[in-house]
């Protein structure tokens, strides 16, 4: 009976606090504020990105930049403004997939852009606390650090790894329009969501009718799911269980395997029937933390947390492309396009215990520049030439300048050694602090 007291209590403080929800009836006139629609341009100019279906790139818009804002401004006034349709373009996914983009045209994108600067800060306050994607001030780090505390501090041991498919493609236009309208009723806002939504793909020359989901690659689309998935947030909350959630990512933590099982029937029937969402079943799995958890990249153990065995492929297919010894490039010119693919690696996955692979990874880059340096030199006497200006003396071994064996030969070492590439720029991975996500796990 205390039980159901308790349970009952926190079903009326739920709806007390849902029912306290600020609305807000006017915004259209903070959208036709000339400032607010510069300020969304130069965020749309700082994200870069491609032309929409009128060609017109970031750069164009902005050379006669307040004429162009202007004429915005103007139709949003006079509500001549129309949306257009968003181009389609194919991504590679790492599992051999397509992700499908749909490129809006600068001007939609700096429309977006104001709108969201004004509704995210409308929604963002009342999120799911274990919602971290597409939101201000949260990351993935943080996302796997509270998954981290959740199995290693309150031992939530097992978990269920949810995988949707196609989420953004399936978003139900009725639900996301009711979903803004809990907070936001004013009736301009909501018409123009839906030009957004409703706005069609161009594919090639052919317009095709958007009757379902939010395309991906449009500014506003991230907030609008993460608006459509907080009522399956809220919902796993108001039934206690524990959650962490990256836009479509989802894990459910919980004490015991019949727990996980039970949450994942659950879940499943909150995100198709009342969502409309599919449950890729192929992909959505029950896991304990002794084997790891699949999770933004990592894999999250009871004592560890590991480089998923993808990413690595992945990074190295990256690495191959860009030290390829037929390139004919000079090695500053080599590292110098390397870096930032290093660089950017490594800072996201050095929050896992990855010092043994990095330490590999390293050895690996060195060894694949030394292979270009070779080729470069075409000719053993080159190599000779360097080793005797670093005062070793001859006579020198015979190595084929061309041959990925010969790169990783104590001659090569010895004309090339580490501290040659890190005075040619290359970013040294070797030293840098892994495994600092136990640490900042628990601090929050």
């Amino acid at each position: 009976m205390k039980s159901q007291a308790i349970s009952e209590l926190k079903r009326t403080t739920y709806r007390k606090q849902r029912q306290i929800m600020t609305v807000y009836y006017s915004l259209y006139g903070q959208l036709l504020d000339f400032n607010n629609l510069y300020k969304g341009f130069k965020k749309v100019k700082i994200a870069k990105g491609a032309a929409g279906i009128d060609g017109q790139s970031v750069g164009a818009f902005a050379s006669n930049l307040e004429m162009n804002l202007k004429q915005l401004q103007l139709e949003l006034q006079t509500k001549q403004y129309r949306a257009q349709p968003v181009k389609r373009v194919e991504i590679p996914k790492d599992d051999g997939g397509v992700r499908l983009l749909g490129i809006p045209a600068v001007r939609d994108r700096i429309v977006q852009q104001t709108l969201l600067n004004i509704l995210q800060p409308i929604f963002d306050v009342d999120f799911h606390p274990s919602s971290y994607g597409y939101r201000p001030k949260r990351s993935c780090h943080d996302a796997i650090s509270k998954a981290t505390v959740f199995i290693r501090k309150h031992h939530l041991d097992w978990v269920v790894d949810m995988d949707l498919s196609k989420c953004f493609d399936l978003l139900d236009h009725e639900l996301i329009i009711s979903s803004v309208k809990r907070k936001v009723t004013d009736g301009s806002i909501l018409k123009l969501i839906n030009q957004f939504l409703k706005s069609g793909v161009m594919i090639g020359n052919n317009w095709e009718a958007s009757t379902v989901g939010s395309p991906q690659g449009g500014v506003i689309s991230p907030l609008l799911a993460n608006i459509y998935l907080d009522a399956f947030d809220q919902e796993m909350k108001r039934r206690t269980h524990r959650i962490v959630r990256y836009a479509d990512d989802i894990l459910i933590l919980c004490r015991t395997e019949k727990a996980a099982q039970s949450a994942l029937i659950t879940a499943t029937q909150i995100l198709e029937k009342d969502l409309k969402l599919t449950v890729n079943q192929k992909k959505t799995h029950i896991a304990h933390s002794s084997k790891g958890v699949k999770f933004l990249g990592v894999e999250i153990g009871s004592q560890w947390t590991r480089i998923q065995a993808s990413k690595l492929i992945g990074f190295k297919q990256k690495v191959k492309q860009l030290t390829k010894r037929n390139g004919g490039i000079n090695l500053v010119e080599v590292i110098k396009r390397l870096n930032p693919v290093v660089r950017g690696f490594v800072n996201y996955f050095s929050i896992a215990n990855c010092k043994r692979e990095l330490r590999a990874l390293a050895g690996w880059i060195r060894r694949r520049l030394r292979a270009i340096q070779l080729k470069l030199w075409k000719k053993p006497l080159r190599l000779h030439r360097r080793l005797k200006q670093l005062k070793y003396k001859p006579p020198f071994k015979f190595i084929t300048m061309n041959s990925w064996r010969s790169a990783n030969s104590p001659l090569s070492s010895f004309a090339m050694p580490n501290q040659w590439f890190e005075e040619l720029g290359l970013y040294s991975i070797e030293h840098v602090n892994t495994g600092w996500l136990a640490l900042s796990a628990f601090r929050k």
